[in-house]
């Protein structure tokens, strides 16, 4: 009687670990201390506006703040909120961890989006161009309210990403939807940067009601290209 294959050992299959949102926000948040230049005895905004400016819970703001405190950059106090201690190390490793984040998140975004261009370009209908141009309007109204322009600028791309009508070409975006919207507001922070990438869009959007594929791929290519052009990594 024939024996049957062993089966491999249990540890050739391994959970993948992907870093809990908590953890995700911890670093966003020893980002934005950097940025803005606080220093100990500073205070944080308050959980609440924390939670709104970042789109989670404060459930989630709690279970950050609480792991900045463990590592001592912070103090959470009772009624005063979250105090910043003594945040050098940390800040230092956050930047670092940030800039190798931002620069592949970059890279992912022009595998992923000139092919959705692309692909939007073949089969966009009038719904979609509807759509398209709706974000494209929300964006401009931001713009002239003296807003960057996030907003219209996170609809257009999910209108495009929506046209393409790829599933698993969605799917692997909204993987790293966190860290597409943190390069975002990198790039729109950059002077000058919202008009332009506001023009730029609207030669992928050109392209797309055109029908054509590829001028709506090079178009994304280049808007991706100019979105990378951000200080934190011409200071590497």
């Amino acid at each position: 009687m024939p024996t049957r294959p062993s089966s491999p050992p249990a540890r050739s299959l391994r959970r993948i670990e992907r870093p809990r949102l908590y953890e995700q926000l911890a670093r966003t948040l020893c980002e934005y201390i950097s940025d803005t230049g606080l220093q100990p005895g500073d205070r944080l905004p308050p959980e609440r506006e924390l939670a709104s400016r970042l789109g989670v819970s404060r459930v989630s703001i709690s279970q950050a703040l609480v792991a900045l405190e463990v590592q001592g950059i912070v103090d959470v106090r009772h009624g005063e909120g979250a105090v910043l201690v003594d945040s050098h190390a940390g800040l230092v490793s956050a930047v670092q961890a940030r800039r190798r984040r931002l620069a592949e998140v970059l890279e992912a975004r022009e595998a992923l989006e000139v092919k959705l261009a692309e692909l939007a370009a073949r089969r966009r209908t009038e719904a979609d161009l509807l759509l398209i141009d709706e974000a494209l309007a929300q964006m401009e109204r931001e713009l002239r309210e003296g807003g960057l322009g996030e907003g219209g600028d996170e609809r257009f791309h999910a209108a495009v990403t929506a046209t393409a009508r790829s599933n698993l070409l969605a799917d692997l975006m909204g993987e790293i939807a966190i860290a597409v919207r943190e390069s975002r507001i990198e790039s729109l922070s950059q002077p000058g940067r919202p008009e332009h990438s506001l023009r730029s869009h609207r030669r992928i959007a050109d392209a797309i009601r055109a029908g054509d594929p590829v001028r709506a791929a090079e178009a994304m290519r280049e808007h991706i290209r100019l979105v990378s052009d951000v200080a934190l990594l011409r200071d590497q």
